[in-house]
């Protein structure tokens, strides 16, 4: 039997980036300490995992390709947000991370700097999930917070979604953007976001 999936990226969607306040540099979370789950995130995975939604993590990390922090401080963070959302009562079946980088950087590990294609926009961790855990794709999502995210869903056939916070001015082209770039819906946190989803079941 096949099973709705949310695939949710981690960055921006589920955890906050972390901003050095010295020097206002951003960067995602490569500590367990530095995993700070956003308003909403989740209220809106509980909602989707009441409703029958089996759900997973895809997150572009192509950190240690680019030499900037270890694969081993990727899957240390990415272990412990899985503990902490379980913590929560939230179930995540699968984690799927690319380390790779299409050129890696000084002091990053030069079997990681390829051009691959699991890194979204294309779709290969994706479509690694939805077959490794039965999904059905045309009840299943890809929720992210970014142009990448809906490129990728799109090339693996499912349905789109994107947390829209209404101080990412950046985002706003999406909304009237090309075809291939528009999630189906949006709201500005993953509550709000379940809450639509679920009325489109």
């Amino acid at each position: 039997m096949t099973v709705p999936l949310a695939i949710l990226d981690r960055d921006g969607t589920i955890i906050d980036v972390v901003r050095d306040e010295e020097t206002g540099a951003i960067s995602v979370a490569f500590h367990p300490k530095q995993l700070r789950l956003l308003t909403g995130a989740v209220e809106g995975m509980r909602a989707l995992q009441d409703a029958g939604f089996t759900l997973a993590i895809a997150t572009n990390q192509p950190a240690p390709a680019k030499g900037q922090f270890s694969a081993d401080a990727v899957r240390a963070t990415n272990a412990a947000l899985v503990d902490r959302l379980g913590e929560q009562g939230v179930r995540i079946a699968a984690v799927e991370a690319c380390m790779h980088h299409p050129e890696g950087g000084e002091g990053g590990d030069p079997a990681l700097a390829v051009a691959c294609d699991c890194r979204k926009p294309k779709p290969g961790m994706l479509e690694r999930l939805v077959t490794r855990l039965g999904a059905d794709r045309a009840r299943s999502w890809m929720i992210g917070d970014g142009v990448g995210d809906i490129e990728a869903g799109r090339a693996a056939g499912l349905r789109t979604a994107l947390v829209f916070p209404k101080n990412r001015c950046e985002l706003c082209p999406l909304r009237n953007g090309p075809r291939g770039t528009v999630p189906d819906i949006h709201a500005p946190t993953l509550a709000e976001l379940a809450a639509a989803i679920l009325l489109q079941r």
